[in-house]
C-alpha cells in the first residue's frame, strides 16, 4: 500500500516537485501516473522509493512510513520493490542471465535459490534461450524485458514502471505492458509512468493525471480520465 497525506516537496532552490497531495494505491492496484515533462511524476516516484526525502507530510510505502525512515531501513524499503526504467539500465559487462542475478546476489541470496529463481524469471518474460547474451546483443524491446525479470527476481510487492515503454517500439510498448498487466493479476502492485495516452487507452486501469506537482484527477480508468 502506497499512501500520500498532505506530501509536499519543495527543492532548495524554492521550486515545488509536489504541493500537498493526497492519494491512496492499496495492494493489488495497477495505477498510471500520467502527465508531462516537468509536471512532478519523477518527484512522485522519487519519494516513493526515498531517493528524495518528504519536505512536509507523511508518506506510507508498503508498511514504511518515510518521513522518519532511518537509514539501516532503506534497503528493507527497496528490497519490497521491483524498478523498472526506460533506460534499461543493464550492466554491459554482464550477460542476461548475470544481470537478473545481480539483483539476488546483492541481497545475499543463495546460490541454489539465485539458480531457480533466474531461470524461471527469464522464461516468464520469454528470454531463457537469451540467457548467454550479451546486453549489447539484444533489441530495445529485449533490453528490457529483461529490466523486467531483473525487477521481478526477488518477488517485490510492488513493481514502479518509470516510462517503461520510452525506448521501445509500440509493438514492444504493448508487449511489455502486457506483461505487467499479468504479473498484476496475480497479486503485484504495479505502477506505471508514462505519458503515452495512447498506451493506456488498451487497458481498464486506474489513471492518477498530474499536473504542476498537484493531483490534477485520479480516475478509476482512461475512459473516465479524457
Amino acid at each position: 500500500m502506497i499512501e500520500f497525506k498532505n506530501v509536499s516537496k519543495v527543492y532548495p532552490n524554492g521550486t515545488y516537485g509536489l504541493k500537498d497531495v493526497n492519494v491512496r494505491i492499496d495492494d493489488g492496484e495497477f495505477v498510471f501516473v500520467l502527465g508531462a515533462s516537468g509536471a512532478g511524476k519523477s518527484t512522485f516516484l522519487k519519494l516513493i522509493m526515498h531517493e528524495e526525502k518528504v519536505t512536509s507530510g507523511e508518506l506510507v510505502v508498503n508498511g514504511f512510513s518515510l518521513a522518519g525512515l532511518k537509514q539501516r531501513e532503506v534497503p528493507k524499503l527497496r528490497r519490497s520493490m521491483g524498478i523498472v526504467f526506460q533506460d534499461f539500465r543493464l550492466i554491459p559487462s554482464m550477460n542476461v542471465y548475470d544481470n537478473v542475478a545481480f539483483a539476488l546476489r546483492v541481497t545475499d541470496t543463495p546460490y541454489r535459490e539465485i539458480r531457480k529463481r533466474v531461470p524461471f524469471v527469464l522464461d516468464l518474460v520469454g528470454l531463457i534461450h537469451k540467457a548467454k547474451n550479451m546486453p549489447n546483443e539484444l533489441s530495445g524491446g529485449e533490453q528490457q524485458r529483461v529490466a523486467l525479470a531483473r525487477a521481478l527476481v526477488n518477488k517485490p510487492a510492488l513493481i514502479i514502471a518509470d516510462e517503461p515503454t520510452g525506448n521501445i517500439d509500440p509493438e514492444m510498448s504493448m508487449e511489455i505492458v502486457d506483461m505487467l498487466d499479468s504479473i498484476n493479476k496475480v497479486g503485484t502492485t504495479i505502477l506505471m509512468v508514462t505519458h503515452e495516452h495512447e498506451l493506456i487507452r488498451r487497458y481498464d486501469h486506474r489513471v492518477i493525471t498530474i499536473e504542476g506537482g498537484s493531483i490534477l484527477s485520479d480516475r478509476p480508468d482512461w475512459r473516465d480520465a479524457r
